[in-house]
């Protein structure tokens, strides 16, 4: 038998994280802050600039001097504040806001 283990939509099946209920009722690419997109860091804004390019986390942290971790916390804060949970969602909101051209 196949098991949805916290499947938010199966009756009697809890979403699996605290915050995993929250995230399932938002919608895909709305923003996480009631009004509107939360502004983004100057090193925010460059990070995603350069995922945009297709750079890897890896390179991105060569190229700014950062570590692969840091960037990796730099994109957790990016998909927070524009809600997106991936790389081209994140860069999808980035260019239909301005944020990147």
């Amino acid at each position: 038998t196949r098991t949805n283990i916290g499947h938010p939509t199966r009756p009697g099946v809890a979403p699996i994280g605290a915050n995993a209920a929250r995230m399932h009722r938002r919608p895909p690419g709305s923003p996480s802050h009631p009004g509107g997109y939360r502004e983004l860091s100057g090193r925010e804004v460059e990070v995603l600039r350069l995922v945009a390019e297709g750079q890897s986390n890896k390179a991105i942290g060569v190229s700014m001097g950062l570590s692969a971790l840091t960037v990796k916390s730099h994109l957790a804060r990016i998909a927070r504040k524009l809600g997106t949970g991936d790389r081209a969602g994140m860069v999808a909101v980035a260019l239909r806001t301005g944020i990147i051209h």
